[in-house]
């Protein structure tokens, strides 16, 4: 047995298909039954029942499951405790975060980070707040970029990044004249919304007491899907200001300031209370630290 196969075969279980466990070990459907039939071979019985397209564990299957998981484990420990030997921090650092902060927070981040420490692979894990909340708590994630506000007991959050939520408007819209705009403004435009998310929330909360008088032309899956809808004046938005910064420079849209209560979208850093930190993890979050420092002194 080698711990491909070992991979394989818990990637098999978690997922309960043959074909969708290979599209997250890169490996052909073929190439993953192989695998099962060798292990299979190798402890002479049968671990996973194929019956139509679902696959289940059989008796023997689950008895090996339980070694199969502690062995992986042992095996990721051995990996930090032989890269944590030296003081250059080596191994693998898997983050957590979204879509919008990986493409728009994130990237001066790990770009300083791999300047400093060429020798750590850095893995994303990108989903919204709740499910790397979920990967944090089990110990799938060493460190998170999240949402705030996050409650969770077992984590450490630290706050380390905030932006202002914006108007944003093509050009074209009459409401780009304005230095700053109401909501009661703002709701006779149609309105282009993300579908899911804080900002979501943030919005829905917002445009509460005009949910009359809204607009709502469409619900958008992508922060890039409703900056290109804006610049081509098919509707207007709310944004975290840092999201749009390319296109503002580019002349493509304008963000304007709301009227009333300011808006901020604030980003923590997590991991758990309870683990030992590699020494990729630890340097990781001094550089997070470390930009979130300056970029607080740089604020406005």
């Amino acid at each position: 047995m080698d711990f491909d196969q070992l991979i394989t075969f818990l990637e098999v279980a978690r997922q309960g298909s043959f074909s969708r466990a290979g599209e997250k070990v890169f490996r052909s459907q073929s190439a993953v039954s192989a695998q099962i039939r060798q292990l299979e071979q190798e402890y002479g019985d049968r671990l996973l029942d194929r019956s139509g397209k679902s696959v289940k564990l059989t008796p023997a299957g689950q008895v090996f499951h339980d070694y199969a998981v502690r062995m992986k484990k042992l095996r990721d420990e051995s990996l930090v405790a032989v890269a944590d030997h030296g003081h250059t921090p080596r191994g693998t650092l898997v983050v957590g975060a979204n879509e919008a902060t990986c493409l728009y927070v994130l990237p001066e981040v790990f770009g300083e980070y791999c300047r400093r420490f060429p020798d750590v692979q850095i893995s994303i894990y990108r989903n919204f707040t709740y499910k790397i909340v979920e990967k944090l708590e089990n110990g799938s994630l060493d460190v998170g970029v999240l949402s705030l506000p996050v409650q969770s007991p077992s984590l450490k959050v630290q706050a380390i990044y905030r932006d202002r939520l914006m108007l944003m408007v093509s050009p074209k819209n009459p409401l780009a004249k304005m230095k700053s705009a109401p909501v009661s403004e703002i709701v006779k435009y149609p309105l282009l919304l993300p579908k899911t998310g804080h900002t979501r929330r943030l919005l829905d909360k917002l445009f509460r007491e005009y949910n009359t008088e809204l607009k709502v032309r469409m619900e958008l899956p992508s922060i890039g899907m409703i900056k290109s809808f804006v610049a081509a004046d098919l509707g207007i938005s709310l944004i975290s200001a840092a999201f749009a910064r390319d296109e503002v420079a580019a002349g493509r849209v304008k963000l304007i300031e709301l009227e009333g209560p300011e808006m901020w979208r604030e980003l923590g850093l997590a991991y758990r209370r309870d683990r030992t930190l590699s020494v990729a993890n630890k340097t990781f979050i001094a550089v997070v630290r470390q930009l979130s420092d300056y970029l607080k002194k740089n604020e406005g």
